[in-house]
């Protein structure tokens, strides 16, 4: 994998404030390895997909998302919960043959002090007809932090993000359906 530098150095030569120069380091990272990590571990991300589903982009998004994790740890950053973000929470949507879906996650990022900086938001493009991933994830920052205040940012800049449900309540409703 491929990362330019460290994040030390990152931060150092930055002229962002430290959530915005998180999420730039982030996004450089995914930009450079996102295809290489896919491609490298296919063989065990399709035994996953066929295994588990949609299970394996959580396993693809770790093995994405580790070299990060070592960053901010050595750096005294720590994202909570750790990227891309809870699947609990999450909320999903995309085209009608299931083709093309996008799931938007997010942590919040504390410093060494346990200062809550900011919020790294993780847009994961899927295929949930095939274990594909057809674009590069996209990585926001918000200087918002705490659940309701990243919904309501993250519903200002897409009105499908506030039309989606959470996980855990269109899993409630699939439920519901199959019970009728």
């Amino acid at each position: 994998m491929n990362q330019a530098k460290p994040l030390k150095a990152y931060l150092e030569a930055s002229h962002e404030g430290s959530i915005d120069a998180i999420a730039s380091y982030v996004e450089e990272h995914v930009t450079e390895n996102w295809q290489t990590v896919f491609s490298r571990n296919q063989d065990k991300l399709l035994r996953a997909y066929h295994e588990a589903g949609d299970m394996a982009y959580g396993t693809y998004l770790n093995l994405l998302f580790l070299p990060i994790h070592r960053q901010l740890k050595e750096n005294g950053f720590r994202p909570e919960p750790h990227f891309p973000g809870e699947f609990d929470i999450s909320r999903e949507w995309g085209n009608e043959e299931e083709n093309d879906q996008q799931r938007w996650m997010w942590s919040t990022v504390y410093s060494q002090s346990n200062e809550r900086l900011g919020t790294i938001v993780t847009v994961v493009y899927h295929d949930h007809t095939q274990l594909r991933i057809p674009r590069q994830p996209r990585i926001i920052a918000l200087t918002e932090t705490g659940k309701d205040a990243v919904v309501a940012a993250l519903s200002l800049l897409s009105s499908d993000f506030e039309q989606a449900l959470e996980f855990t309540e269109e899993y409630a409703a699939y439920l519901r359906s199959q019970q009728d």
